[in-house]
Formats: C-alpha cells, sequence, structure tokens
C-alpha cells in the first residue's frame, strides 16, 4: 500500500517522512481525492432526514486520507521544494480547486444544510454545535451553492484558475529568490560584521560557487543592506530584491497579478456583491472597506511624518559622507544603523551573539511553560530535513501536542515565515492532537545568531503555533487557527511582547562564546531601542496593506502596477520607502485568497494585542496566572467556537482603539 495512505505507526502518527518519496504523492493524491468525493456524495445522498450528526458532524469526518496526503505535501512544497514536487503542485492546484468547487456546488448536499439552518432554533443544538451550523451554510452561500447555469459554471471555471494562477505566481517567486546572487570579493566583505560574512560564505558553498554571496534570503540581504558601506552593491542587491517576480521572462508575475483581480472580481460580482472587498471583508472582524480604510488611514498620517522626519535626518548623514543628491531606499538601512548606533549605542554586530537561536527557543518554550504550564521534550523522529527539530508537548505528563521547528533559510524554502498544523485538534468524531511546524528563514551558521527581529519572528510564529496547540474545541474546522484573518494574528503578535519582558532577555540572551548574561546597559539600550525606525516600518506595511484594499474595493485595475503607482503618489509615499511587499512579489495576496483584500490584518490584531498586553501591564506581572488563564480559556483555547469579538471581550471587558497602537509604536507621545 502506498505508505500515504497506510495507517502510520511512528510517534503520535507523525507522517513518515524516511518512508515517502516523491513518486508517492501522485498515486495517493488521485485515490484520496476520489475517496473524499465518496465520503461527501454519501452524506449528500442519504435518504435519512438530515440531522446535524449525520451531516454536519459527518462532513467533519471526511476528508482525513486526503488530508494525511496533502500535509505533508504541502509542507515539503512549501519548505524544501524540488522540480518534482513544483510539478506535482502544477497538476495538484487546478484538481483540489475543481473537488472544492464541486463540493460547494452540490446541491443536494446543500439541500441538508439549508434544511438544518431553517430548522436551527428546533436542532436543541449547544453553542459550539449553532457555530459550527452557521459557519457551514455561510461557507456554501459565500462559494455560490446558491448559483445556478452559467453562473455555477463560471464560478468553477474562475476558481480552477486562480488556483492556477497562484501556484504559478508562488514558483515564480521561488525561482527568482533562488537564483539571483551575487558574488563578492574579499574586498567588498569591508565594513561587514563576522556574523554577515560568516552566512555569505555559507550561502556561496550553497550555490556552489567558491566567493561568498548575497542572496535574496532577507536573513542574508538585510545585514547587507544594513552594515555595507558599498553603496554600488547595495544598490544592486536592493534592486534586485525589488524586481523579484517582476523580471520579464517565464518568472514574470505582473501578468498574473491583473488576471488574479480580474477574477476575483468577476467572483464577487457573481455572489451579488459590488467588490470582492466587500465580498471578502464581510465574514472578517473589520467587516466593510471603509473600516479597514479608516484604520489604515488613522496610522498611515504619524507613521508617514515620523518617516519624513527620519528621512531628512538620513538624508543629512549621507550628505555628511560626501554623498549628494536624496536619499535612496537603498540607503535607508545603512543610515538607519549608523543612527542607532549614535542615538542608542545599540550595535547590532555586538548585540547578535546574546541572540543565539537555541537560546530563544528555550526563551519561548519557558514562557510557554511559565503563562500556560507546558512542558517540552526533544522527539528523535526522522523528519523532511537534517534542518528540523521536534519536541513533544505535555501538561502534567498528559500529550497535547508535536512541535516542529524548521529554522533556516535554503534555496528550496520558500521566503518569509509561517506556522502550520500537519495536523489540527479535534474531539469530533475522534480525539486527535495537533502536530504544529514552525518554518522560518533565519541564516546558517554555528552558533546560529539572531538579529533582534528574527528573535521576534520566532516568537511570533511560536504564538500560532501555542493558538494551535492550546485548542480545545469539539470540531476540527473551528479548531485553533481557523479563525477571521483579522484575529489570527493577535495570539501571535501578543506572544512577542514576552520576548521584550526584561526578565527573559536577562536569562536567556547569553553571549554565544562567553555564555555570560547580556550586560544590563545593553539590555537597556534593547528595550530602549525597541520602537527605533518605526515610521519606516509602519510606512512600507501600510502602502502595502492600503495598496491590496484598492486593487479588490472596486473593479480591477486593468493594469495592477500603474494602480500600485496611483495609490502611493495619492498616499505621499516618502521616495525612500519601497512598500513591504510590492505587487510583483506580494505573496501574502496573489498565491492564494488568504490575505486578499485583508493584509491590513496584521494592524487590526496589533490593536487588539497592543491593548491586550497592557493588561498584563496594569497589573505589573507579565506572568499573572489569572490573566493567563483567562488568555487562554477566552482566545487560544477557543478557536472560531464564537465570535471573535465575543472573546476579545471576555478577556479584556471591552474592544480597544488605536490609540494602544500608536503608543506601543512610538508615534505618539
Amino acid at each position: 500500500m502506498n505508505v500515504l495512505l497506510s495507517d502510520w505507526t511512528t510517534p503520535f502518527q507523525i507522517a513518515p517522512f524516511d518512508a515517502i518519496s516523491d513518486g508517492d504523492f501522485a498515486e495517493a493524491f488521485t485515490i484520496a481525492l476520489a475517496e473524499n468525493k465518496r465520503e461527501v456524495d454519501a452524506i449528500a445522498l442519504a435518504t435519512d432526514p438530515a440531522t446535524f450528526a449525520n451531516t454536519i458532524e459527518a462532513l467533519e469526518g471526511t476528508g482525513e486520507a486526503l488530508h494525511k496526503v496533502l500535509s505533508v505535501f504541502y509542507t515539503l512544497a512549501g519548505a524544501d521544494s524540488n522540480d518534482a514536487r513544483e510539478m506535482l503542485m502544477r497538476d495538484f492546484s487546478p484538481r483540489l480547486a475543481a473537488h472544492s468547487a464541486d463540493y460547494y456546488a452540490n446541491s443536494a448536499l446543500f439541500a441538508r444544510i439549508k434544511s438544518l439552518w431553517n430548522t436551527r432554533e428546533t436542532l436543541g443544538l449547544n453553542d459550539e454545535q449553532s457555530r459550527v451550523l452557521m459557519l457551514t451554510h455561510r461557507s456554501f452561500v459565500r462559494s455560490g451553492a446558491g448559483l445556478k447555469g452559467a453562473d455555477k459554471t463560471r464560478m468553477k471555471e474562475i476558481l480552477s484558475r486562480l488556483a492556477v494562477l497562484g501556484t504559478y505566481f508562488g514558483q515564480n517567486l521561488l525561482a527568482d529568490e533562488r537564483d539571483w546572487f551575487m558574488e563578492l570579493s574579499e574586498a567588498d566583505l569591508g565594513g561587514l560584521p563576522e556574523f554577515a560574512i560568516a552566512a555569505a560564505r555559507a550561502a556561496g558553498v550553497e550555490k556552489g560557487v567558491r566567493n561568498p554571496v548575497v542572496t535574496l534570503s532577507r536573513s542574508i540581504i538585510t545585514p547587507f543592506l544594513q552594515f555595507s558601506p558599498r553603496r554600488d552593491l547595495r544598490e544592486v542587491a536592493f534592486n534586485a530584491w525589488a524586481a523579484r517576480g517582476a523580471n520579464s521572462g517565464d518568472t514574470d508575475n505582473r501578468a498574473i497579478a491583473d488576471e488574479t483581480l480580474a477574477l476575483r472580481h468577476e467572483r464577487a460580482l457573481l455572489l451579488g456583491y459590488d467588490s470582492y472587498a466587500a465580498y471578502r471583508l464581510e465574514a472578517e472582524m473589520a467587516k466593510t472597506p471603509e473600516a479597514v480604510e479608516k484604520l489604515l488611514m488613522d496610522v498611515w498620517e504619524p507613521a508617514r511624518n515620523r518617516a519624513n522626519a527620519d528621512a531628512d535626518i538620513l538624508g543629512r548623514m549621507m550628505h555628511g559622507d560626501g554623498i549628494n543628491g536624496d536619499l535612496q531606499p537603498w540607503d535607508w538601512r545603512y543610515y538607519a544603523e549608523k543612527r542607532r548606533k549614535i542615538e542608542h549605542d545599540l550595535d547590532e554586530a555586538a548585540l547578535k551573539p546574546y541572540l543565539q537561536l537555541d537560546r530563544m527557543i528555550e526563551a519561548a518554550f519557558s514562557c510557554a511553560t511559565r503563562l500556560f504550564n507546558l512542558q517540552f521534550k526533544p522527539l528523535d523522529v526522522p523528519l523532511y530535513h537534517a534542518d528540523c527539530r521536534a519536541w513533544e508537548v505535555t501538561r502534567d505528563g498528559v500529550h497535547l501536542a508535536v512541535f516542529i521547528g524548521d529554522y533556516f533559510a535554503r534555496g528550496s524554502k520558500r521566503s518569509g515565515a509561517w506556522c502550520s498544523a500537519m495536523r489540527a485538534q479535534a474531539k469530533i468524531p475522534q480525539v486527535q492532537t495537533p502536530i504544529v511546524i514552525n518554518v522560518c528563514n533565519f541564516a546558517k551558521s554555528d552558533p546560529a545568531l539572531l538579529s533582534y527581529d528574527d528573535a521576534r519572528t520566532l516568537f511570533h510564529e511560536f504564538g500560532h503555533a501555542l493558538h494551535q496547540m492550546l485548542s480545545n474545541v469539539s470540531y476540527e474546522s473551528i479548531s485553533g487557527t481557523s479563525v477571521p484573518r483579522d484575529f489570527v494574528e493577535l495570539p501571535s503578535q501578543l506572544y512577542e511582547h514576552w520576548l521584550d519582558v526584561p526578565a527573559v532577555l536577562a536569562e536567556f540572551a547569553t553571549h554565544a562564546d562567553t555564555g555570560a548574561a547580556m550586560p544590563q546597559e545593553m539590555l537597556d539600550k534593547v528595550l530602549a531601542a525597541a520602537n527605533f525606525d518605526m515610521g519606516f516600518s509602519t510606512v512600507e506595511f501600510v502602502a502595502s496593506a492600503l495598496v491590496d484594499l484598492d486593487f479588490h474595493r472596486g473593479a480591477a485595475p486593468e493594469n495592477a502596477m500603474a494602480r500600485q503607482a496611483q495609490v502611493l503618489a495619492n498616499l505621499g509615499m516618502p521616495a525612500a520607502i519601497t512598500m513591504r511587499h510590492a505587487t510583483p512579489h506580494f505573496a501574502h495576496v496573489f498565491t492564494g485568497d488568504g490575505y486578499a483584500s485583508a493584509y491590513y490584518s496584521y494592524m487590526w490584531s496589533e490593536v487588539m494585542d497592543a491593548d491586550a498586553f497592557a493588561a498584563f501591564d496594569e497589573v505589573g506581572d507579565a506572568f499573572d496566572g489569572g490573566l493567563a488563564k483567562s488568555l487562554q480559556d477566552n482566545i487560544l483555547s477557543t478557536g472560531n467556537s464564537r465570535d471573535p469579538e465575543a472573546s476579545y471581550i471576555a478577556f479584556r471587558g471591552r474592544l480597544p482603539g488605536v490609540e494602544a497602537l500608536l503608543k506601543g509604536r512610538g508615534l505618539v507621545d
């Protein structure tokens, strides 16, 4: 039997990666897809009257084999891709889209769900069951279950094409990031700290060249832009970074973006909405494009004012170096790093040895132990790459989850950082504990050293992992991170705050060579500089979110790049700052619809996370037991079992305003 379809006898039924080959996927996918269709058809065509148990709960129990296959495949395709996996992804994506479209277009199944919805008051459902029924019915309606004839056919065509476009967009971006690198001579290394030189040499070995190289991995290019005094080389590297997905040829994403936006708008019109943003945001906390725009513009003005003031300072520093002309995007990070050293006497090259990857993992685990009484025990199991590590997560000796960490950058891994559940928590139709993976792109060295932003990323993704691991609901469809997009970032962004707790840094920020704790003076400087350059980071994020919103708010632009330029001009975008994610490499928005017209959600969640951590500040204890229990019970364990506003109010007593965010970012006094 195909190993992907067999019973896994590994510890905690972790995928037996050492026994799985790329040749297993096609057969297993085809078999599992057909099995899932039979499961759904059996429910849809049942002759018994619809009940919650024989329809909604029965649907919750379908697709186990398909999920097993896809959880392994998409883990590998994102974190360790190769030509075979990319080809398989191009095959699987449209077939999955067609399968999903058939599922939501199943009129017999929808009739059963609709009958339950129409009689919901008589079914005697508990609150969680009522929520699952509502969400199931809503997902069918929003997926076009009510469409007929040509409209129904066209919707299936749109969804299939969008799946293909999203796959190509992501693969094109990976190809551009993987294929470009710039060789450096020994003289070109001048001014770079040892950690950056070591990363460049290791990257050269990976690329098969004799010299150190700069790649488009964020963990390599960002330090190069921060520290290299070679303005000419910074310009080359930055332009390559900015041009990802827009290099003409086979990997150009610009036409893909145009077609994607047009198809999304057509999809929204078929469903009766006047724009994709109106359709997309209806099911989020924000509800409307107008609410999103208000939040973003409330932040934009103070952020732009701060960034413009900072640009004047950095420009004068550049002119002091004898460089005429305007500050450019490839200059900002270099002079910002110089300014940080002057104003805060904080040198990242001196700081980084105190931020060892292993110690920061320990710090994230320790905070979870103190807050939620979790224990982490290393697991010796085969994983998909030698860089991966696994831990069993327990509480008082009871197994809760498996956590996998894949931390280092490599050419086969897409950029960024993410968390996914290879298996989600559920109790019905059977108890299953989660298997959760964090994937990051840190520079590999010995020992592995992080920037402060890297350490923050590690805590962020572990916050997502906690959301999965502490889930305690009955149904997989509402467990863990299966919440509105503008709520899902709350646990992750909230967990970042524990990195800034002085006691945490004092214990775990120890020097890689000496083992000495970070000196109090340096610790004070790190915390004092927490909001340094916040105008820059806020502007690059909000600009991306506003462009995303504009793309989806009305009729689709014929030329997304022209529309992007128009939006930025109307905003008065500072000339020396670019969008964090320009259209051709805006993977959040164009590799799928998860963040489409919803990139704002990081900031919506930040409004809540700033206010939520303030609760711990108010009691003077970052590890207050009562607040930690309330956080677990009302947010981390509830998944989507109730409205997220209700969950937040249950924890904090009210909804927050934008003031906490502006204050937390240091954008207002």
